[in-house]
């Protein structure tokens, strides 16, 4: 089987183990052993939570550096419509499209386009009464992953369509071989990423057996070079063709706006998008027709490896989309794309059972129980002292045999005074240990 692939990996010599990741992780997929952090590599969803939370940096995201793109004969870049808002005083959308192709890039293709055409084959997939509601959104790739680990009876609600990323991948690279005349083999689409997620999507895809982006350059990585090289472009070729709504998709809502429809709920932030998952898992939800739960706080604008504020970032996208030039997909267009690509997921999500205690349904049972009653003897209180995200987290660990009663230090400070009270009973049984006793019995 293929090993896993994460984008989000610990750097163990900066990690001062001060617990602030475990709790703020939403699949649980972090503990601190022996003074330093441990992400649970089938556990975590590459959100980029602990990212943003970990004072020392000891969390970073892999991704591609720009001199990739060499091994390439022919380059494409897909840039992702946060992108747009890493630029201050920013009047022309084109301005920065034209400014990658001086990077080296032979050409670009907006993911914001992409997103158009995803608006449409969305807006087809709701015409199905047959759906189960909400549909849910499947741009995001930590909040596919995390429908996979912690709410698998959801999955039949993310809707079928490929991400923007794949779709514009798919796009570019067909179009440029056509227009050029080369070799798909001789092409390398890159993504310009906010997020770690996407590059582990690049990897390792949910929902397609292969992706169709060949690497992932962070924002943070690609935004000097860019920088530099925007104040010498001008407007030598018009490049941005994405409507105003696609453009919008880099802030939450942007994709439920694209949309055109009234009962949908835009969430951003991944514990606000698990409180409503919970919802709609409970059923209480059901009169939603679409869900877009986006990961990151404000959307991608407020992705881990973005280089502007993100709510600075979000105002700039808002008024910059306005610029936009392209318009939304015709449905004959749309026709005509659908012959040309794979748009719809091809394969099925599978739920990942990462919470599960044991393959014998007996034996997981028995667990069950000695964690409950391992719990029950803990004090509840979930201060993460322990290493664990929580005292429900550590009884698991310790059945699971990663970690022991006395990790909590409350149970070790009962042992300690148990233990110093058997010392005292112990002393005083044997003959002489207890002087001042033997002192003060003695006459003088």
């Amino acid at each position: 089987m293929k090993e896993y692939y994460h984008s989000v990996t610990l750097r163990k010599d900066k990690c001062r183990g001060c617990t602030n990741c475990i709790k703020r992780c939403p699949t649980e997929a972090i503990r601190v052993r022996d003074g330093k952090a441990r992400i649970i590599a089938e556990r975590c969803i590459d959100c980029g939570e602990c990212i943003r939370v970990c004072p020392y940096h000891a969390k970073v995201a892999v991704t591609d550096p720009l001199s990739s793109i060499e091994r390439f004969q022919y380059r494409i870049a897909l840039p992702a419509p946060t992108l747009y808002g890493q630029f201050k005083e920013m009047a022309d959308l084109n301005l920065i499209l034209v400014a990658l192709k001086k990077l080296g890039f032979d050409y670009v293709y907006e993911v914001a386009r992409g997103a158009d055409y995803v608006t449409a084959f969305v807006k087809e997939a709701l015409k199905d009464p047959e759906r189960k509601r909400p549909l849910i959104s499947s741009a995001c790739p930590a909040i596919v992953r995390l429908i996979q680990v912690r709410f698998p009876e959801l999955i039949d609600n993310i809707v079928e369509v490929d991400s923007p990323m794949e779709i514009a991948a798919q796009l570019a690279r067909t179009e440029f071989c056509e227009k050029f005349g080369v070799k798909p083999e001789d092409v390398g689409v890159f993504f310009i990423t906010p997020c770690a997620a996407k590059m582990t999507s690049i990897r390792n895809p949910v929902g397609r057996k292969e992706s169709s982006v060949d690497g992932a350059i962070s924002i943070q990585e690609i935004y000097g070079p860019l920088y530099n090289r925007l104040s010498k472009v001008k407007d030598e070729e018009v490049v941005q063709m994405a409507s105003p709504f696609g453009v919008g998709w880099a802030n939450s809502g942007g994709a439920c706006l694209a949309l055109g429809i009234d009962s949908y709920l835009a969430v951003d932030g991944i514990q606000n998008v698990i409180r409503v998952l919970e919802e709609i898992e409970d059923e209480k939800l059901t009169d939603l027709e679409y869900f877009e739960g986006l990961a990151c706080p404000g959307g991608c604008v407020g992705g881990p490896l973005v280089v502007e504020n993100g709510f600075v970032a979000k105002n700039r996208i808002r008024k910059l989309a306005e610029k936009a030039r392209g318009r939304p997909v015709p449905e004959d267009d749309l026709q005509g794309v659908v012959q040309r690509i794979q748009w719809r997921l091809s394969e099925r999500i599978l739920p990942k059972p990462v919470m599960k205690l044991d393959d014998d349904i007996v034996e997981a049972m028995k667990k069950m129980e000695t964690i409950e009653r391992i719990y029950e003897t803990l004090p509840g209180l979930d201060c993460g002292s322990c290493g664990s995200p929580s005292c429900r987290t550590l009884a698991e660990d310790i059945v699971r045999g990663y970690a022991s009663e006395m990790d909590c230090i409350f149970k070790l400070r009962e042992k300690v005074k148990q233990l110093a009270q058997e010392m005292i009973e112990l002393s005083e049984k044997i003959p002489g240990g207890n002087k001042e006793e033997k002192g003060r019995s003695e006459p003088s």
